[in-house]
């Protein structure tokens, strides 16, 4: 019997509809820890490619194919978001393709009608419209190729076809380890189609795929709990714990597979409590279910074929294995995306095997209702991805359907704060702060508004906050240093400055405030030793060169100061405060034709500044040029005279 399926134009256009659902994707900004994705300057060069793949922790996670495709990626089009959201685009695009092939392969019922469910459904945005998920879409296009590999291999036994299969697992591993679950789901493939698995001919050409997928699955892990930061007293939960959380996040996940409202960024973290008597209610719904389908699989394998692909595809996500995003919540759209390539099509195989018994115009009429179904998942993804557009709107979209995410709270307040809106960060800091006493950021961040403001007292309170949640908060000490050093406190500063160092020794910016603030106490010779640290550091700090040459040439070593000062002019151009700081040098050194004409540059480029007109009257007046000289001082004064 043929089953209903949809024109071939509907085919044609799929790719169309996707583009326009996803069309503002691609106007999107950078969000979230996309700038740690997308290739940092240290590693743009081909060492740098290098230590992608030789340096864990080099890159956020340890997936190499990932971070090459990105480090290409940044060569073709630089920090551009465009190209990345269309290469995203592209990738899930790719993925809901090769899903329609292994469905076909399958002979799975309504086969386009659940790939192209899954191109349209708002539950996949999250994956799409984010940046940092190309792990996701790239991943998944592998994982999806690897396994139509392996099923041509299982259809004609050919080793080419397993080499193929091997090595693109391989790769799909290192762009995102999530895909060790796929031998385990060609298994549940296979016992659906055949009824049952055979050791040799089934299991053992698995057998290398499931060591491939625990070491990736083991590094993954360390690399969560070494660089990424899984650990900690938000991760401290106990197997029954964990157990409440996995039933509880399988019927979430499903639920907004079916009804996907409210779809937010950041969702509600769970309270659990193994002595919560309903909190039961999940696993044991879970456990339940999975008997009936186990009960039923002499007249139907696939839906217990299909639970069994759902749950295992989600289970490195199902809190049994640390991931950090479980510090402010249990489940996250960008969880599911490889789960529901496979739930989606079963749930519409559901639905075309029912349309088969329909007659005629019944299914004439499931046609349409599809074609509506798909109509509004579009106009859902469409409205979905407006929430991308940029980061004000991405973290108040959060905030609309989700008004206790501190995380939220505390990250608009750093977008406010680059706006120049300090008051109204101010407020979701302390929102923040409120809704988690434990986040030393949001201390940190409300610190940093108050010695904006010049409220020292208070700003040292919240860094004393933050250092209170966080011992090790080498931030929160250069914070602090930095609050002290502008209010004239130097002996605290150069404390917090010294306990960043501590805490951090490679912290440029830490060996950077201690040089200020042992410059401004006059203890140039330590001042320039901490400059000299600060450049090891970082050598391109114009600042720290221009301030090492001050430093230099307030002890009169002129001809030492010159070069840094140089530098400072040559990685900046424009910096009026080097120009004034080499016509210091150069009229020290006697050289005042060359140190007026800096003082002038320095005027140029920047900001009228009364020191630096009277510097040029004295060295006008050195010269001899006594009425210049004159109007110079005379500048100098309008200049000190407050306006009324």
């Amino acid at each position: 019997m043929r089953r209903p399926g949809f024109p071939g134009g509907v085919a044609l256009a799929l790719p169309i509809a996707a583009l326009a659902a996803y069309w503002p994707a691609l106007r999107g900004a950078l969000v979230w820890d996309d700038d740690a994705h997308v290739t940092r300057p240290d590693l743009r060069s081909l060492h740098g490619l290098w230590r992608i793949w030789s340096e864990p922790g080099a890159t956020q996670q340890y997936y190499p194919v990932l971070h090459s495709a990105f480090w290409a990626e940044h060569r073709l089009w630089g920090d551009s978001a465009l190209g990345y959201h269309l290469v995203n685009v592209l990738l899930h695009l790719g993925a809901v393709l090769l899903l329609y092939r292994v469905l076909r392969r399958l002979s799975v019922a309504g086969a386009l009608l659940g790939a192209s469910m899954f191109a349209l459904h708002p539950v996949c945005v999250e994956t799409v419209a984010w940046i940092s998920e190309q792990k996701n879409t790239l991943s998944t296009v592998l994982c999806l190729a690897a396994a139509l590999a392996y099923l041509r291999f299982d259809g004609d036994r050919r080793r080419r076809w397993y080499a193929l299969g091997t090595g693109l697992f391989c790769l799909a591993l290192l762009a995102k380890s999530v895909t060790a679950t796929l031998p385990a789901a060609l298994l549940v493939v296979l016992w659906w189609k055949r009824g049952r698995l055979s050791w040799k001919g089934d299991v053992l050409p698995l057998a290398p795929w499931f060591c491939m997928s625990a070491a990736a699955a083991a590094m993954t892990a360390w690399v969560e709990h070494t660089f990424v930061g899984a650990r900690g007293a938000s991760f401290g939960l106990g197997s029954v714990e964990r157990i409440l959380v996995a039933g509880r996040a399988v019927w979430f996940y499903l639920g907004k597979l079916v009804w996907p409202a409210d779809l937010v960024f950041i969702y509600p973290r769970w309270t659990i409590d193994a002595r919560v008597g309903w909190q039961y209610l999940f696993p044991a719904a879970a456990v339940a279910a999975l008997a009936a389908l186990y009960a039923v699989r002499g007249r139907s394998r696939g839906p217990l074929a299909a639970a069994l692909l759902f749950a295992g595809t989600l289970f490195p996500a199902l809190g049994f294995i640390n991931v950090y995003p479980f510090v402010f919540s249990f489940v996250a759209d960008h969880f599911q995306y490889l789960a529901a390539a496979g739930m989606i099509p079963a749930l519409a195989a559901g639905v075309a095997l029912a349309a088969d018994r329909l007659p005629p115009v019944g299914r004439a009429a499931s046609r349409v209702a599809a074609l509506c179904v798909l109509c509004v998942l579009a106009g859902l993804t469409w409205r979905q991805c407006g929430q991308y557009r940029d980061l004000e709107t991405f973290y108040r979209a959060i905030l609309e359907r989700n008004p206790t995410s501190w995380l939220a709270h505390d990250n608009l307040g750093v977008v406010l704060v680059r706006r120049g809106q300090a008051e109204e960060a101010a407020g979701h800091y302390r929102e923040a702060m409120r809704l988690n006493p434990d986040y030393p950021e949001a201390y940190n961040n409300y610190g940093n508004v108050l010695a904006q403001a010049g409220r020292w007292i208070e700003a040292a309170d919240a860094y004393a906050g933050a250092l209170r949640a966080r011992p090790w908060f080498a931030a929160a000490e250069k914070n602090w240093g930095k609050a002290m050093s502008d209010a004239g406190r130097l002996n605290e500063a150069e404390l917090h400055f010294r306990n960043a160092i501590r805490i951090q020794p490679e912290y440029a910016d830490a060996h950077y405030g201690l040089a200020n603030a042992l410059a401004n106490s006059g203890r140039l010779p330590e001042a320039v030793a901490e400059y000299g640290e600060t450049l090891r550091l970082q050598p391109d700090l114009a600042e720290a060169h221009a301030n090492l040459g001050l430093a230099l040439a307030e002890q009169g070593l002129w001809s030492e100061a010159l070069p840094q000062i140089a530098e400072a002019v040559r990685i900046r151009p424009g910096y009026a405060e080097a120009h004034a700081y080499c016509g210091y040098a150069l009229a020290g050194a006697g050289r005042l034709t060359e140190a007026v004409d800096e003082y002038r540059e320095a005027l140029r480029v920047g900001p009228d500044n009364p020191d630096v007109h009277y510097q040029i009257g004295v060295a006008l007046r050195k010269l001899g040029r006594i009425d210049e000289a004159k109007a110079e001082f005379d500048a100098a004064g309008r200049l000190s005279v407050p306006a009324k």
